[in-house]
């Protein structure tokens, strides 16, 4: 499965949000209104004030705080290469991760779990409304689905069944990958910034997520996981 693919064409990402502000009485009234309307089939029993902690989840009330990026190395003994951008100005992040987009051959091939639902969109509406343009490995306006160049784990193992959703820890676990939920998860990641603002422990979680859909691929093209001592994490 996945011979096709040259791993050393794809980049491996994922994203971590948080709402844009750190709590509901922050958020401007006008958008508090916009958002009591947006959240009001999710949040069921709950205060659109209480439900605001899940306001990450959505472009429109979040914004990006991480985006790690993976890329394999070597020949024989395949590597990871991991770099992440991580910070308060969304913008400036963006631009980061843009720049390394933009200096890569235009048919890189993006991958993510879930990426298709989540961390492409949620890249490419953020981009939007920071004014940014657009990498030319993100541009899908008018392409038809064959013609674009990402691939989402979830996606490859549902073959077809769109029933359900299937999360990276369940996939790591039955594959026998080490898990990255050995700290924090995404629930978990507004409060991990906004009230005990640790950034880098956001950051090692958004890494080890991209490290393990990694691991994921290499399973579902039938090969041995990569060792610990190839994986390398640069700064920023």
């Amino acid at each position: 499965m996945l011979e096709q693919y040259d791993l050393h064409n794809l980049l491996v990402i994922d994203i971590e949000t948080v709402p844009q502000y750190s709590s509901h009485n922050q958020v401007p009234e006008h958008l508090q209104k916009l958002w009591e309307l947006k959240s009001k089939n999710q949040r069921k029993d709950e205060t659109a004030e209480d439900f605001y902690t899940s306001a990450g989840i959505w472009a429109e009330f979040g914004k990006i705080v991480c985006i790690s990026a993976g890329i394999f190395t070597g020949g024989k003994d395949t590597g990871l290469r991991i770099k992440s951008f991580a910070g308060h100005d969304e913008k400036e992040l963006l631009t980061k991760f843009s720049s390394l987009l933009f200096s890569q051959p235009a048919n890189l091939v993006l991958c993510a779990h879930n990426g298709k639902e989540f961390d492409f969109p949620y890249i490419c509406r953020r981009l939007l409304i920071n004014g940014l343009p657009f990498p030319p490995q993100l541009q899908i306006a008018g392409k038809k689905p064959w013609e674009i160049a990402h691939l989402d784990t979830m996606e490859l193992w549902k073959f077809g069944d769109y029933k359900s959703y299937t999360s990276l820890n369940l996939l790591t676990a039955i594959f026998d990958i080490p898990t990255p939920k050995d700290d924090i998860d995404g629930s978990m990641v507004g409060h991990v910034y906004w009230n005990e603002q640790q950034l880098d422990r956001i950051s090692t979680y958004c890494q080890k997520d991209v490290i393990a859909t990694s691991q994921l691929l290499r399973r579902y093209r039938g090969e041995d996981l990569i060792k610990d001592e190839f994986i390398t994490i640069i700064g920023q």
